[in-house]
């Protein structure tokens, strides 16, 4: 009886969720190698090795608020030799739509490199990788789209369970031996290529799902932390101390009036991070963004310390209210708080941040294996509701068994 309704449970989640994980698969395996990819498509963007003093924060913002006086930046992302990125948008008495969201300029001349508009449907090469990843975190939808992939990351978790469960012996016995009861299991990992198709595409969707189960179960929860956030702070919690992120919640504390200007942030967020090093004992190695959310009227600044495992970007962050300059709330990556470790170690696996290009590699191929996953569920389903069709046609009696039915 709980294996029918664990049966009847993962067909439909499997369904529900199909589409949604086929896209985010194939996109997220084409992520994996986003700075590599995007490198390649836009090297304008992209200097190697450049030697010399990069500029600040502050008047790299400064001068691409001069460049494009039109617009005003909202962050800067810097730290990795590259171009910087500064994020732009239109001034409140702007006419018109913005022809440009991302100013690149070079860190150490301040000269622009090139502009990009991200977001909207690709209309060029530059934009298509920027795309994708929207279509990957939100499906290109915003909030909405974020609500439901957040509710499908949920869903697909739960079924992570229910899968495993559904791959053990059913027909286990308390007189088994513990050997007897491997070796009935052991067909659950294995693929016969020699039996019909729809066998092998059982085994395909079953063995693939066994092996790869746990990093499975990896990015869909991390998937929950990202786009569903509230879930997954109740959840992790209820078992270890977790410092929420600014980033999904609203400063209920924030003072009234206007942000200070750059420079003054830049110097708070420099002298928070001081105090932070000497408090809790790290280095940091470079600034990695620094930007205003003037919705919850703060500053976010982020940096690469020797508390960060990821080998590019980093997750050290502080935010600090945009008038005061009180700070708000710091999340070191590791070593503070056991459920900020254990989601830093979710985030940057499900980035491919961290392992160098193995890993980046298996990520990609992992992207590939849930689309497959997706589509050998829903063509299984398919094939038994033909079959069913066929017997109800031929007057066969509503219990008989379709084919294959000890591999449901």
């Amino acid at each position: 009886m709980i294996r029918a309704f664990c049966v009847f449970l993962h067909r439909w989640l499997g369904l529900a969720t199909a589409a949604f994980l086929i896209v985010v698969g194939l996109s997220g395996s084409i992520l994996a190698f986003l700075p590599e990819l995007d490198r390649w498509i836009t090297p304008q963007f992209h200097l190697g090795s450049i030697s010399g003093a990069e500029l600040g924060a502050a008047e790299l913002i400064r001068r691409a608020e001069a460049l494009a006086p039109g617009a005003r930046a909202t962050s800067v992302e810097l730290g990795n030799g590259d171009a910087v990125t500064v994020r732009m948008q239109p001034r409140p008495d702007a006419a018109g739509p913005a022809s440009f969201n991302q100013l690149f300029l070079h860190p150490i001349t301040g000269e622009e490199l090139g502009r990009r508009l991200a977001g909207p449907l690709p209309d060029r090469l530059d934009a298509l990788l920027p795309f994708i990843y929207r279509l990957h975190y939100s499906l290109a939808l915003g909030s909405l789209g974020s609500w439901t992939l957040g509710i499908v990351a949920l869903l697909w978790t739960f079924d992570c369970f229910i899968a495993f469960f559904l791959t053990l012996p059913a027909s286990a016995s308390t007189s088994s031996s513990q050997k007897g009861w491997l070796r009935r299991w052991k067909p659950a990992w294995l693929i016969k290529w020699r039996a019909s198709f729809y066998r092998v595409n059982f085994d395909i969707h079953r063995a693939t799902g066994l092996w790869l189960w746990a990093a499975l179960l990896i990015f869909a929860w991390s998937s929950v932390y990202m786009d569903l956030n509230g879930v997954y702070t109740a959840a992790t919690r209820t078992l270890f101390a977790l410092e929420q992120s600014y980033w999904f919640r609203v400063n209920d504390s924030a003072s009234v009036g206007e942000p200070m200007d750059w420079v003054a942030a830049q110097t708070v967020a420099e002298r928070i991070a001081a105090d932070a090093v000497t408090d809790h004992g790290f280095a940091i190695d470079r600034v990695i963004y620094f930007g205003l959310d003037r919705d919850n009227h703060l500053f976010e600044y982020r940096v690469h310390s020797s508390r960060d495992i990821g080998e590019k970007s980093g997750q050290t962050f502080f935010w600090f209210d945009a008038s005061t300059g009180a700070l708000l709330s710091m999340i070191l990556p590791t070593g503070h708080r056991v459920g900020n470790t254990l989601t830093t170690w979710l985030v940057e696996l499900h980035e491919a941040n961290v392992f160098g290009l193995p890993y980046k590699i298996f990520v990609c191929v992992l992207g590939l294996a849930i689309a497959a996953l997706s589509v050998t569920g829903v063509y299984m389903w398919w094939k038994k509701r033909q079959a069913r069709r066929i017997r109800k046609a031929r007057g066969a009696p509503a219990g008989a068994a379709p084919e294959a039915t000890d591999v449901e």
